[in-house]
Order: C-alpha cells, then sequence, then structure tokens
C-alpha cells in the first residue's frame, strides 16, 4: 500500500506542468473568405512592430509554417495576393502578496495555579510575488490589390512567466496553431484551444 502511495506522489511531481489554453477569436464573411482562396500570402510584421527583431521574426515564422500547412502559397509582399500582418503583444503582470512571509503570534494565559505565555512562528512556504505573461497575437489577412481585411484573428493565452510554454519560442508556434486551427473558424465566435 505504502509503495502504490509512493509511486503516484512520484507520478504526480514527475508530471509535466500543462500549457494554459488558449483563447481563439476569427473575424470573416463567406464573401471575404471566398476572396481570399488559396493564393499566396506575404507574412509582415504589423505597423509599430520592429520586422528585424529576432523575437518578431520567432512570431512570423510561426504565421508562415500554419498558412504553409493550409496549403496557402509563399510570396514576396509585391507579388502575393494577400498579405498577413503580425502583431504581437506581451506584458508581465507581478501580483503581490497579501502577507509577508513570516509571521509572529504572541499568546498568554494567566489564572490559578497555572498561568503560560505562547509564542507562534510561521513561515510562508508560497514563495516570492507571482508573474504571469499575458500573450496576444493578432493576424489580420488583407487582400494586396484593395486593402481590406479578408479575415482576422486573436489567440490570447496566460501563463505562469517562469513556465516553459511562456517562453517566446514556445508560445509563438502554440499561438499560431491554435490561432490558424479549424481555418477559417466560425466568425465571431470565442473557442479555447488545450
Amino acid at each position: 500500500m505504502k509503495a502504490r502511495f509512493l509511486l503516484a506522489a512520484l507520478a504526480l511531481v514527475a508530471a509535466p506542468a500543462l500549457a494554459a489554453p488558449v483563447e481563439v477569436t476569427r473575424f470573416h464573411t463567406p464573401e471575404s473568405v471566398t476572396a481570399l482562396g488559396r493564393g499566396a500570402v506575404s507574412v509582415v510584421a504589423a505597423t509599430g512592430m520592429d520586422a528585424n527583431s529576432l523575437e518578431t521574426r520567432v512570431w512570423l515564422q510561426a504565421v508562415e509554417a500554419e498558412l504553409a500547412a493550409l496549403r496557402f502559397g509563399t510570396a514576396t509582399p509585391g507579388a502575393a495576393d494577400a498579405v498577413a500582418e503580425v502583431r504581437v503583444e506581451r506584458e508581465v503582470q507581478r501580483t503581490e502578496r497579501q502577507r509577508g512571509p513570516v509571521s509572529v503570534g504572541v499568546g498568554g494565559a494567566t489564572g490559578g495555579w497555572n498561568s503560560g505565555v505562547g509564542l507562534g512562528l510561521g513561515f510562508s512556504l508560497g514563495g516570492g510575488p507571482k508573474s504571469r505573461v499575458y500573450t496576444r497575437l493578432v493576424v489580420t489577412i488583407r487582400s494586396r490589390a484593395t486593402g481590406l481585411s479578408l479575415w482576422e484573428g486573436r489567440a490570447e493565452n496566460v501563463e505562469n512567466e517562469k513556465a516553459k510554454a511562456a517562453a517566446v519560442d514556445q508560445a509563438a508556434p502554440r499561438l499560431a496553431h491554435a490561432l490558424f486551427s479549424g481555418f477559417p473558424g466560425t466568425s465571431g465566435a470565442t473557442i479555447t484551444v488545450k
């Protein structure tokens, strides 16, 4: 019995932490999806993003990989049928602890033949402040000829800052895959992708 309990406890400790789910919302019309077709798409950083940064390149490559998996062609921005603009917003938020890590309590009692004083010391094992990474990937696919939006989608997720899934090289392919799963998706519906 003790051996089974020990094995179960070890399995829980050894189990990897699961990545947080991704919330996905897409927008399109039947006409815009028809106009989009499966032509060549150029993937570019949205205005305001540094297209030359290594982090941005990771996100652009993740979106390119998903579009290629959907059998969209690739082309330079001037030759593509459509342009996929990629915007990424990442923010680390820290939640402060409500109480300090150490607490001290004093108590006493007197009366009759007995009296006493007690002292208690407590330690919080919860660690320091918790930091979470909020990530939002937004992709807008526009017609190169008209500039009109043909498909828009956003994928959002929150991870513990120390989790492997919060690292850009892990988050980018996961959010891009969630965003394009079931493409084009139900317009206006928010789904959760695990």
